[in-house]
């Protein structure tokens, strides 16, 4: 009998410690860890200013864009994305800050830019429809593509955007 009770024992020690979590954090318990920092897309424009971009890949996301959004910082903006290159009007109800809005192609050239577009907080709105198809739209803060250089032809490069701008982009010697 003592001989079982000591396997018993020497059973639940071993149980026991194979059980125990193993501080590996120099944190006190109870301390969150620190947040990993995931760097955000980014614009960077011609004369090498970076944008923080969001994107808006989805129906739902390029439909809403930058709407309700009560200020834009001169360092931000959203980069709306579609499949294919495209006739994209963009429409400025429910808009609270004025924006530029740049057009860009399948490579991220400037196709066409609608500066200082007023918001818009009932019908009729203003919509804008570049001359010739995009894929893309950048939504910035009115006044940055006047500082920034941006115009027809320029092109706009994008860290962490992936699969825009497309494979044209080996052509002009870019990365992306």
């Amino acid at each position: 009998m003592k001989r079982t009770l000591f396997y018993l024992i020497a059973a639940l020690f071993a149980i026991t410690a194979c059980t125990q979590p193993t501080q590996t954090s120099t944190t006190d318990a109870g301390e969150a860890p620190p947040p990993s920092y995931v760097p955000l897309p980014q614009a960077v424009l011609p004369d090498g200013f970076m944008v923080n971009i969001e994107l808006a890949a989805t129906p739902e996301e390029t439909t809403t864009g930058l709407m309700f959004r009560p200020a834009l910082a001169a360092d931000r903006g959203m980069l709306l994305l579609w499949p294919e290159e495209r006739l994209a009007t963009i429409w400025m109800m429910n808009v609270l800050v004025p924006l530029d809005i740049v057009f860009l192609d399948d490579a991220g050239r400037v196709v066409e830019v609608v500066m200082d577009a007023q918001p818009c907080r009932v019908e009729p709105c203003p919509r804008f429809t570049p001359s010739r198809p995009a894929r893309a739209v950048l939504e910035m803060a009115a006044g940055s593509a006047t500082e920034h250089g941006l115009e027809a032809g320029a092109v706009i490069q994008f860290e962490r955007v992936s699969g825009y701008p497309t494979a044209a982009n080996e052509e002009l010697g870019i990365m992306n």
